[in-house]
């Protein structure tokens, strides 16, 4: 692909956040992520532009062919949905800043806000590849879904993997999927696709909606429970008082760093870290999900045996 068409210039947060799947490059200060806008296959960069007080994010697009100026005004207004860039945290910071759980994952994470870089339909199909697994179960099924369905792309001096339209997985099948070794899941990944291919799902219809007919449109979807529900909820549409369910391997993770107990000789019920989590009000899906980052920010820098043994990469 050709050097950027374009620089945009964004107000956000800061952008170290480290992800690895197929389609994303993390390294301090900068990440690139592929993108299929619009039936374009793009290459994006994004880098820390601004200062901890006056954050700004700076996007470089790569295409295959010049981009008109209302694609890329789209594509921008589409970014700052995605990464949550126009949120506005003080209100957070302030009805929770001084608890003493969060206060030093604030601090570690000050501006950091729920993001999924990924389409809906492309956070449906990580979701799915994710249920019932090991994290590297999971990497190898989506790896084998972008060499034969993907794109890949070159930019940037880097050779990443783009999405398929829905379309794609649609028609290929449920065998031709049980043939890349994501058993049970073919099913689930074929009525998914088939969902946004025919046009029941539209995801921008669906960020106009009320929370409750956001939860029945998902739950409608072949192969998506409750727990897969609430990440989407939280992570795609923005809704950070959204909690109900926890799931099991959560709940072992939780039981440590909310309850400080070991999983293995006392698990914390459901019920009662839903109780707990109140006390967050209207931020608890919010505030969980500072100390979760917390806890990942930790395993980078020391070794957590109990939490190596739940990853199992």
């Amino acid at each position: 692909m050709p050097s950027g068409d374009k620089i945009l210039e964004l107000d956000g947060a800061n952008m170290d956040i480290d992800l690895t799947s197929g389609d994303t490059e993390w390294e301090p200060g900068r990440r690139r992520q592929t993108m299929l806008w619009k039936g374009e296959r793009l290459g994006l960069t994004y880098e820390n532009a601004g200062t901890k007080s006056r954050p700004k994010v700076r996007v470089g697009v790569f295409s295959g062919k010049k981009l008109p100026p209302d694609f890329i005004d789209e594509l921008r207004k589409e970014i700052v949905w995605r990464f949550n860039l126009d949120m506005d945290l003080s209100a957070f910071y302030k009805d929770v800043g001084n608890d003493p759980i969060l206060k030093p994952a604030i601090r570690r994470f000050y501006g950091l806000r729920p993001m999924s870089p990924n389409s809906l339909y492309e956070y449906l199909i990580i979701d799915i590849v994710l249920q019932n697994t090991v994290v590297r179960r999971s990497v190898s099924m989506l790896q084998s879904l972008f060499e034969h369905y993907g794109t890949l792309l070159e930019y940037d001096n880097k050779r990443l993997w783009c999405y398929w339209e829905p379309a794609v997985l649609a028609e290929a099948g449920e065998q031709e999927l049980r043939d890349l070794k994501v058993g049970y899941r073919a099913k689930s990944l074929v009525r998914v696709s088939e969902s946004f291919a025919e046009g029941r799902i539209n995801e921008f219809d669906l960020r106009q909606k009320s929370a409750k007919e956001q939860e029945e449109a998902l739950l409608s979807l072949y192969g998506i429970g409750p727990a897969s529900v609430g990440y989407i909820m939280f992570d795609a549409l923005h809704r950070f008082d959204y909690m109900k369910n926890i799931s099991p391997w959560e709940q072992k993770i939780y039981t440590h760093i909310f309850f400080k107990m070991d999983h293995e000789k006392h698990l914390v019920p459901v019920s009662k870290m839903l109780k707990r989590f109140e006390r967050w009000g209207r931020w608890k899906g919010l505030a969980v999900n500072y100390a979760w980052e917390n806890i990942w920010w930790k395993r980078r820098n020391e070794r957590i045996p109990w939490l190596e043994k739940e990853i199992r990469l």
